[in-house]
């Protein structure tokens, strides 16, 4: 069985980092999806999804408190979680999220403060028995690789 999502969009306000009662880290923000698309009369359409993301780990939340923000353009790979819980009216409620953990998943900067074209890629992998995030920064604007054949 596999549950992926894969997601891009806007992050709709800045990630908030807490620490619980575990001592271990977790990040909340939401992402915002859009699709356009023209109606049988030609007139423009557009839908926005709202996505909560939820991203536990040691180091990994610190990293995403750190380098996103509100509006930052984001590519998110995790899973899909459906979990009740009781509002503070005692109704039992049930929300879905898209949720890093246990060593997977992906975030992936699509665009930078600065305006270059910076892509910063925030993993969550397993090294053994380390926990590893990596910020790699990549630039390859004007390279071009002669010796591929197509």
């Amino acid at each position: 069985m596999i549950n992926k999502v894969i997601l891009v969009g806007n992050v709709g306000q800045d990630p908030e980092v807490k620490v619980m009662q575990s001592g271990s880290k977790v990040v909340n923000f939401s992402l915002a999806t859009s699709e356009t698309w023209k109606d049988k009369n030609g007139e423009k359409r557009d839908s926005t999804e709202w996505h909560r993301i939820v991203v536990y780990g040691d180091r990994l939340p610190d990293i995403i408190g750190q380098y996103v923000k509100k509006g930052t353009k984001l590519y998110v790979e995790g899973s899909i979680k459906s979990r009740k819980y009781t509002d503070a009216s005692g109704n039992e409620r049930t929300i879905t999220e898209i949720v890093l953990q246990n060593y997977s998943g992906t975030v992936k900067i699509l665009d930078s403060k600065s305006g270059s074209s910076d892509n910063r890629s925030i993993n969550s992998a397993e090294d053994g028995s380390s926990h590893k995030e990596q910020i790699a920064s990549q630039d390859h604007s004007g390279h071009i690789d002669d010796d591929i054949p197509f």
